[in-house]
């Protein structure tokens, strides 16, 4: 279906502290704070967790606090950290005062990865008028911008899922870009893991024919913002990708995924996340992986 017009005029899919902080007391503006942690656990592994307690610490002023892991998380779905259903999608962002009529922007205290992951998921539902503050929770403390302990509150909004049927990509859908030159598959996991190196999966490597794009190389490790247009086409041209006609992005479960996908959606390229990655693909024997 197609997209709900923009409330108003909103920078995206990336925004700057600057224009943020110049609209912190605009009325229909909601911030959303995407924080997930990573803990250790007994055996040595380790396990996700929503950072409610550093949102509780301090936050964005305005800032509400969304668990990409209780609420963002297909509750039927055997598969980790999937999407929603578009009912239980909305509901939660009624609940945070999302609907038509507001702008969103987005963040978290990593690289990225959980902003864009709630930002990717809105566009699935067709709301537009949501950004992902460039930096981040780093650039914003480093720039010496306003922070808050007080929590916010908003009446519940109306948000309606106007559904984008392109905006995931399923296990058939990666199985046939496999035999088709217009489409390419790019992983969001780290070099290490593309070749197989390293693992975390019943299988290790990547899915066969797929190229690499690093999440964590189309950030500028110093600013902590996205790198300039210029160079995340470089990256994606290095990788083969640049000229694709439809591009697939994937990692362990959707979540670096989004991250690519968003920078391809700077670069004006078509692309969708496959939501199920390595965590469905390498635990069909069937279905072809690389090393190397």
């Amino acid at each position: 279906m197609s997209a709900r017009p923009d409330a108003s005029p909103l920078p995206a899919p990336l925004v700057g502290g600057e224009w943020v902080e110049a609209h912190l007391s605009d009325g229909d503006l909601r911030i959303l704070d995407c924080t997930v942690v990573m803990q250790s656990t007994a055996d040595g592994g380790y396990t996700f967790a929503g950072g409610r307690s550093e949102w509780e610490a301090a936050h964005l002023p305005g800032a509400q606090f969304v668990d990409v892991m209780a609420k963002l998380s297909a509750k039927d779905n055997p598969l980790p950290m999937m999407m929603p259903s578009p009912q239980d999608f909305a509901d939660t962002m009624s609940g945070l005062g999302v609907g038509d009529g507001t702008r969103v922007v987005l963040y978290d205290r990593g690289n990225h990865a959980w902003a864009a992951r709630v930002w990717w998921m809105l566009r699935a539902c067709g709301f537009d008028s949501a950004a992902v503050l460039d930096g981040g929770w780093r650039k914003w403390i480093a720039e010496s911008r306003l922070v808050t302990s007080q929590p916010a509150r908003f009446a519940r909004g109306a948000f309606v899922a106007r559904v984008r049927p392109d905006a995931f990509a399923s296990k058939d859908d990666v199985r046939r870009a496999l035999n088709d030159d217009e489409v390419c598959v790019v992983n969001a996991l780290s070099p290490d893991e593309h070749s197989g190196r390293t693992s975390r999966f019943a299988r290790a490597g990547r899915i066969a024919g797929s190229r690499n794009v690093y999440c964590q190389a189309l950030v500028d490790p110093q600013t902590h913002a996205y790198r300039p247009l210029q160079d995340l086409h470089h990256l994606f041209e290095q990788a083969g990708v640049a000229n694709a006609g439809r591009i697939i992005t994937y990692c362990g479960a959707g979540i670096a995924a989004s991250s690519d996908a968003l920078a391809l959606t700077l670069l004006g390229k078509r692309v969708s996340v496959y939501d199920g990655s390595l965590a469905e693909w390498t635990a069909d024997p069937s279905l072809p992986m690389e090393t190397g």
